[in-house]
């Protein structure tokens, strides 16, 4: 992961725009819990229709990373920055315009399309731009991805307690500054020398160590999305305090995705880290199954399985990049696409079956999920030592790469450091 630079945060006004931008982005990942159950109850809808929110939202951006890698390789980068935050602003305003739960569902999907494009090319382009090195561009990225993971539930949770329809205005508002300041900072970047076919990255999948550690992300974020779309609801805390809590939370994987990951991977390697920090995440999954209804249990432990999101969300996709036979930005489309549609299933498959069977039922079937997961990642065992090896081996050449070789560096630890 990053280095240590003298200066990452002096750089040109072009990167500080799409990092701010990065910010809000990555708020969309918790700004919605603290709501939830506002919108459950002023909607008159049911828990498991709105966590159809996280549904649509994650879904539609799984199926539109297929076609990311297409669009910017015709568009260019800038262009499709700007069509990205150009539908998150839309979708984003007209979620909090609708008076259905039906029609926040439908624009969350459209939100989902807009945040594909934007992640998918927001690294590239900080890295294109950035002065002092390929390390301080990474550095400035994780610092913002960190930031919106956090201060997003606390935002959602501020604007909750005034209207459920603030947390989505909120966000169109500050994606508009951060869409001008794109437009009219950052410089267009060269399209690239091959124009990507949509197959691609399905044809991708057929590579069994990618496939097989895409499944692994799938079983993952099942738990994680199940703990973050279902958590809420049991909880029964203000907006504001649920915002407290999902920011404590939000911290925790901020911290862990940029500095606690690498120094644990370094001392005991990718598999080892892996395998322990799934088992960890599991038994703390365990945890909120069996004491859903006690407070006093749920909350702390909602908040520490922040910890082994954060590492897992940083290993993972550096394994996956690097581990990967096809060209990086096709193997992140392909992977993001696997691993969303489980992040985007789980929470609707949560509210159904505590409908159909009870409210801890969930929890231990995201428990049985992760634990899946470490059987299915056992079976690339022997190629997690190949991307450890690789790894140490790009750590010592980043800082001294070219601007184009630093681009191809970030897009191998690009895609979504920690969940989008």
């Amino acid at each position: 992961m990053s280095g240590t630079v003298a200066s990452p945060f002096r750089q040109p006004k072009a990167v500080f725009a799409v990092a701010f931008a990065c910010v809000v982005s990555f708020m969309g990942i918790g700004l919605v819990d603290p709501i939830l159950p506002a919108i459950s109850h002023q909607l008159k809808a049911s828990p498991s229709e709105v966590t159809l929110l996280f549904t649509s939202y994650l879904v539609v951006t799984a199926l539109a990373m297929l076609i990311t890698n297409w669009v910017s390789s015709r568009l260019g980068a800038k262009r499709t920055l700007i069509l990205g935050l150009a539908l998150i602003v839309a979708f984003s305003a007209l979620a909090g315009a609708s008076p259905s739960i039906g029609g926040i569902i439908g624009f969350r999907a459209g939100w989902g399309v807009g945040n594909a494009l934007f992640i998918a090319t927001s690294l590239a382009v900080i890295v294109a731009s950035a002065s002092g090195g390929f390390t301080g561009a990474i550095v400035l990225y994780e610092t913002a991805l960190g930031l919106g993971i956090a201060v997003g539930p606390l935002l959602g949770g501020t604007l909750g307690e005034i209207s459920w329809r603030g947390p989505f205005f909120g966000v169109a508002a500050l994606m508009s500054i951060a869409l001008i300041a794109t437009v009219v900072l950052v410089q267009p970047t060269p399209l690239p020398a091959r124009k990507t076919r949509l197959s691609e990255p399905l044809r991708a999948l057929r590579h069994r160590s990618l496939l097989t550690l895409s499944l692994t992300a799938l079983c993952y974020n099942w738990g994680f999305f199940t703990v973050l779309g279902y958590a809420p609801f049991p909880m029964n805390l203000s907006p504001i305090k649920l915002g407290l809590v999902f920011t404590g939370w939000g911290l925790l994987v901020a911290l862990f995705a940029v500095f606690g990951a690498p120094r644990l991977q370094a001392r005991f390697g990718i598999a080892a880290t892996m395998y322990v920090n799934l088992a960890a995440f599991s038994a703390i999954i365990l945890v909120i199954a069996f004491w859903t209804t006690d407070r006093a249990v749920l909350i702390p432990a909602v908040i520490g399985s922040g910890i082994f999101i954060g590492v897992n969300n940083t290993i993972t996709t550096q394994a996956v990049m690097t581990i990967s036979p096809v060209e990086r930005p096709v193997a992140s489309a392909a992977y993001s696409f696997v691993r969303f549609i489980g992040g985007g299933l789980a929470p609707y498959v949560a509210g159904r079956l505590v409908l159909s069977v009870n409210i801890h039922f969930p929890f231990f079937l995201a428990a049985g999920a992760v634990v899946a997961g470490i059987v299915i990642l056992t079976t690339v065992h022997a190629a997690l030592g190949e991307a450890e090896r690789a790894q140490a081996g790009h750590a010592a050449d980043a800082d001294s790469a070219d601007p184009a070789a630093a681009q191809e560096i970030a897009e191998e630890i690009a895609e979504l450091e920690a969940m989008s």
